[in-house]
This record gives C-alpha cells, structure tokens and sequence, in this order.
C-alpha cells in the first residue's frame, strides 16, 4: 500500500493524484446544497428502497436503449459492478442480461459511477456468532441470517493504529486460483485508547440502560442465566464515575433499577441482577419504549448514553415490527443521540428483528452463547463503544477502470450508500469505538496484463465531539497482488479469505447468492481452517475451523 493522500474533502478525485505519508485532512465540506438524505431511523429501509427503484430504473433504460454506454450495468441484485465480462450466470443473474461496453481506453478525471463502492461502517459480529451456535446444535444456519461482512469483522486484524483519533487505512490483497480474480482487502482501524500519564485509558463516564427480556422463551438454558452473568460482569468492569439503570419486559415493562452511579452500589447492582426471574409474554416494544424513556430522563451531559437491549427477540406481543417500534423513540435517538446496542442470546433467536432493531438505532448487533462469549462482548466491545471515535462513517473505494475490469464487494447488503451521497452528511454512516476494525473485501477481476494504480480507498467520519468531517485515503496498485491467497497472503489476510469464503458457502444454499471467485470445497477450506489456527494460536480461529468442520459433516 502507498502512503496516504493529504486531499481536502470535497476536491476531485484522480487516480494517479500524488500522496503524502501520514498526514491527517483537512475537515470538509457538507453535501452539495440542496441535496439530502435519507433521515437516520430511515436509513436501511429507504436505502434498499432507492437501490430498488435505481434497478428498476436502469432495466429499463436497457431494454429501450440496449448496451449502450451511459448506464451502470450494476445487476438487480446490487453485487456486480465494472464493465465487460460478466461472471457465468446464476439463480440471481440470467445470461441474457445486458452488459455496459469496456472504456474508451483513455483515462478519466476521475472513475466513472460504475466504479465506485460506497458503503457505510458496520462493526456488528451478530450473525457468525449465531452461525456458530446453530452449527454447533447439529443444524445449518438459515441463509438469510449469513451476513458476511459480519463473519469477516469477527476476527482480529492486522492493521496499524493510526496517530491521532480519526482511522489508519490499509489496502492489500492477493491472487486467487481463478485466471485475473482477486481479493483486495480495505481495512480500517481506530486507536485502542488515548493513553494518558498512568497508561490508562481516558474516556467518558457511561451512563448505560439494559433492557432485559424476561418472557417465559428466555428460561431455557443459555438466555436468561448468561444475561445474568453476562450484567454481573459488565458491572464488575464498569468504572466508579459510570452509571447503569435496569429495565425488564415480558408482557409490560417495568423499571427494576433507576440510573445509579456504580461508586458505593455495585452490591445493590448485583442483587437486583440476581433477583431477575422469567414471566409470560415478550413486548419488545414495551422494553425498548420503557429503556429509552429512562435513558432520556436520566441523560448525562458529557457522558456516552446507551440502551443495551438483551434479547431472544422473539417478539409476539404489542408492536412487533422494527419500524413501529423505533418511531415511538425516535426523537430519543435524534434529538440525544442514544444509540441501541442489541445482545442476542438464545437457540431460537430472531437474528433479522435484532439487526434491523440495532441497525436503525443507530447501534450495533452482537450475540453471545457461552460465557466467553459474554465476556469478549461485555468487557471489550460495549466498553469500546463507549469511547466513539466516529459517527456515522463511510468508506468509498474508487477502482481504476483502467485495471480493473469488474469487482463485487462481499456483503454489506444492507449498508450500501448511493456513491453520490458519500460527502453527504445528512446521510447515515456507521459508528465506530475505539480499539475497533472494520474490514471490507472485495472479488476484482484485473484486465489483462493490467499495470499501474488499481484503487483508493477513503473513509470519511464526523468528529464524535464536533461533528466536524474528516477523511483518510490508501491505496493499492496491480502489483501488489503478486501472491497467491493461501501461500503468500499474510495469516490475517487469510483468516479474513477464509471467514468469507465460509459465509458463501452457507449462503449459497438459498440459490440466491453466487459464490466468491477462489471459492473452494468446504473439505478444502477446512483444511486451511485448521492450519491457520495452528499457524496464528488464535482461539478465535480455532473456533471458526471447528465450524468449517461441523458445516462440512452437514453438507456431506
């Protein structure tokens, strides 16, 4: 990867514009006047909705025009982009669907639409870790809950903390055994902490509201008591200075705990904690409804205010939709800026209700099994959130149409942004802690003998504090995809190869989703799954080849 750019946000954009190392942005301007975006409990709905109606559009246009140039042959299902050469036909993609024409061969001012990636930040594991679970009852995941962005961002990364608060960028990749396939990897990293005299990290005083599902489902094994030592745990970690309230539901809401400092009542805490017993029935929307009210009347200036939502989620009483519920909160979420982190427990788990619930929170989406699992959740990731180093992030990645004859981001279904909505700040991104990765990756298929620039890659973020938009940029040229995937890629690289090349595979049985190029044999990945866990002593990926390996004793 070259050094990073040092660009104005708002300027053009050239491929082979100069980069000077390690230097920060300078803020940016808000998106063009007289252009908005969707509202922030809109987000995903309105996004799918745009993409929809953008496809509709576009075929269209094809029909009455035939290929000719001046369209995005962008397929209706939103994965493929570039020019000419399209993958074999699938369940999702008939052969007779049209195709836009190669470039002109000059070099553009700056890549046309067809070669940009727009997609906002997402650092949600929820998906993989109920993966893991259902793998480990004996059954395979539903396609629907496989979310591979979420299988990748699973796993530690190798990136290097940037300098100051904002995001180092990393972009490398490597061959795979298909004739011009490729990974490309763009990874994106905040610092761990801010350091200080005694080493210690600083950061906000919490001020946390759990909403605790106590329906009658919540009493099997696994969900009730690994709520229970999952907050007993959280409130051994909390600092003096943080503060949490207690909400349960079942059929109503009542509130167990108001707000209260953690200095002088962590006993009170734990027994209120111990006290939590199962009832009837599960009113999402009574919880959900009854937290935020208490987070509001609770709120603490200065402090990181959260809504921790632990849940099977089967909602079968009051509002049971997403929508509804967020609307009845959703000037808590707009005018204070409360965000919802959504813990899933549970073998029946209602993994697209939680998504979809922490995802228009504005929040993110975990799930726990075990109580290692809860302690990874509880004391590293909610903790990281309370220390925001970026609201609502996105990341663009612009391929040089040059080398790069198509490409697909693996993912992110649900987190696409219109390309031109990237220096729009009325349009949501991701929010991201300290000490947190997001990684993308990306299947580019180079043109032949291509040389030269073949990406850049920005985020772009809003200062947690000032709201003021920053950006950093890294980029990768064609020649830095000399290594073959599983002999010369690094151990993360592969790890992060590998855990999307296993979300395909379980995705793939829903004949809706086509397979990564590179893809191989579970048998085959299993083999590598096992070696990387060896190779890396990583717990976590010896994890992930035990689910490789229970996934491929189901499929024969």
């Amino acid at each position: 990867m070259e050094p990073h750019e040092d660009r104005t946000p708002g300027t053009p954009r050239t491929p082979s514009t100069a980069r000077t190392a390690g230097t920060h942005r300078t803020p940016g301007t808000p998106g063009t006047p007289g252009t908005s975006g969707p509202s922030r409990r809109d987000r995903p709905a309105r996004r799918r909705t745009r993409g929809r109606l953008a496809a509709a559009l576009l075929a269209g246009g094809l029909l009455l025009a035939g290929c000719g140039s001046g369209g995005s042959n962008r397929s209706a299902d939103g994965e493929w982009k570039g020019g000419d050469s399209r993958p074999r036909p699938s369940a999702s993609r008939p052969a007779a669907e049209a195709t836009e024409g190669e470039s002109d061969g000059r070099r553009p001012t700056g890549p046309p639409a067809d070669y940009l990636s727009t997609f906002a930040l997402d650092v949600d594991t929820a998906s993989y870790g109920y993966a893991r679970r259902t793998l480990a009852d004996g059954k395979l995941p539903d396609p629907a809950t496989v979310r591979p962005e979420e299988f990748v961002n699973s796993f530690r990364q190798d990136y290097r903390e940037p300098d100051g608060d904002g995001f180092s960028v990393t972009v490398d990749g490597a061959r795979t055994s298909e004739a011009n396939w490729s990974l490309v990897r763009v990874g994106l990293a905040t610092r761990v902490g801010n350091g200080g005299a005694d080493g210690a990290e600083a950061r906000p005083p919490a001020a946390l509201t759990f909403v605790v599902d106590v329906s009658g489902s919540m009493a099997e094994p696994g969900r009730l008591d690994l709520v229970r030592s999952s907050m007993d745990l959280m409130t051994d970690q909390l600092r003096e200075d943080d503060s949490v309230a207690v909400v349960t539901f079942s059929g109503k809401a009542r509130t167990v705990l108001p707000m209260t400092r953690l200095q002088g009542n962590r006993d009170r805490i734990h027994e209120v904690i111990s006290a939590l017993r199962t009832a009837d029935s599960t009113n999402v929307e009574a919880g959900v409804t009854r937290g935020y009210e208490v987070a509001v009347a609770s709120l603490r200036s200065g402090a990181t205010n959260r809504v921790v939502l632990l849940s099977d989620a089967l909602a079968n009483s009051g509002a049971t939709s997403a929508d509804t519920i967020l609307n009845r909160i959703g000037e808590a979420r707009t005018k204070h800026g409360i965000t919802l982190f959504g813990v899933g427990v549970g073998s029946e788990y209602n993994d697209a209700f939680m998504e979809q619930l922490a995802d228009k929170g504005d929040g993110h989406t975990t799930y726990v099994s075990d109580k290692e699992g809860a302690r990874k959740v509880f004391c590293e990731d909610l903790p990281a959130q309370v220390q925001l180093r970026a609201r609502d992030a996105k990341a663009q990645v612009a391929f040089d149409p040059q080398t790069v004859e198509r490409f697909r981001l693996i993912g992110y279904d649900d987190r696409r942004v219109a390309d031109d909505d990237f220096r729009n700040d009325a349009v949501d991104g991701g929010e991201v802690g300290s000490g947190h990765s997001v990684t993308a990756l990306y299947a580019v298929r180079l043109r032949p003998g291509a040389t030269g620039h073949l990406a850049t890659a920005t985020v772009r973020w809003l200062d947690p504090r000032t709201r003021a938009p920053h950006e950093e940029s890294g980029r990768i040229e064609a020649a830095a995809l000399s290594s073959e995937v599983w002999t010369g890629a690094s151990p993360r690289f592969q790890v992060t190869a590998l855990a999307a090349y296993f979300a395909s595979a379980l995705r793939e049985r829903d004949g809706g989703w086509e397979r990564v190029p590179g893809a191989v044999p579970l048998g085959t990945l299993a083999g590598h799954a096992d070696r990387l866990a060896a190779s890396t002593e990583d717990p976590a990926v010896r994890d992930l080849a035990q689910a490789v390996q229970q996934a491929r004793g189901l499929t024969g």
